[in-house]
């Protein structure tokens, strides 16, 4: 028997880590059960490294004996690190502000405020959800890659480093978009900074076809410095790549510390 006044389970709010996994648990279930998001976070990369990699559509920089792009080996090894740094954006940025947005909008973040779980433990169980599913991206576009005859090389630890800082940055400008701007603002918004970036974020297109001042903005923002990091190591066998690690690095503490300041919710 148990003592009067004891309640069982014993009421209270569970550990901290317990709620930042279970919540984890549910926006992963939630992000791949979602038809736009699947749509955004899979198709959309798939298809630029498959259609990119095999049609001479743009000239990308890379060099060979078939054209402005070259060979296929050459053109998906030079738009492979770019379709990666395209799936984080898509994940962590893109996706990330719509969904938390119209969860805003639709008063899901109002009824989160109200538990026990902080508003930063929400943040970090929302990036572990891009995580989980950055993983699973990455996995599939490196298949498609090496079906296409990519060859990558450098140091995977240099690799990881860049996807880790370029999660980071991005999920933290999504969740400050999603959480300052109304829904329908961060849609139109997210989808624009989307495109923008991926024509001059060097993704499927080299910087050194920009102007030199155009090349020396566009340099500092974390698209570039994720694409361009990853592309240095995997196509170029470079070492650790500071200055991109560097910039991706003041992107997620200005990123993560102004969502954390200014994120709203509701």
């Amino acid at each position: 028997m148990t003592a009067t006044g004891t309640y069982l389970p014993k009421p209270g709010a569970a550990p901290l880590l317990r709620m930042i996994r279970a919540q984890a648990a549910l926006e992963t279930r939630m992000l791949l059960r979602n038809g736009e998001q699947l749509l955004l976070t899979v198709v959309i990369p798939s298809l630029v490294l498959v259609l990119f990699s095999s049609v001479n559509i743009v000239d990308t920089g890379a060099t060979g004996d078939t054209g402005a792009t070259g060979g296929s080996g050459d053109a998906v090894d030079f738009l492979a690190p770019g379709v990666l740094a395209l799936a984080v954006l898509s994940t962590a940025f893109t996706g990330q502000a719509i969904a938390t947005g119209f969860e805003r909008r639709y008063g899901v973040l109002k009824r989160l405020a109200v538990s026990p779980m902080p508003r930063w433990a929400l943040m970090a169980a929302k990036t572990c959800a891009v995580l989980v599913t950055e993983v699973l991206q990455i996995v599939l576009l490196t298949a498609i890659a090496f079906a296409l005859g990519w060859s990558p090389q450098g140091d995977p630890l240099a690799v990881v480093l860049l996807l880790i800082l370029g999660t980071a940055a991005f999920s933290g400008l999504g969740l400050l978009m999603a959480g300052t701007l109304k829904a329908e603002a961060t849609l139109a918004a997210a989808n624009l900074v989307f495109l923008l970036l991926l024509v001059g974020g060097g993704v499927i297109v080299s910087l050194d076809k920009f102007p030199g001042a155009a090349r020396a903005v566009l340099e500092l923002l974390p698209i570039s410095a994720l694409s361009g990091g990853l592309r240095d190591v995997l196509q170029d066998g470079a070492g650790m790549p500071w200055h991109d690690l560097a910039i991706l690095a003041v992107w997620s503490v200005l990123g993560l510390g102004a969502a954390a300041r200014f994120f709203r919710w509701e």
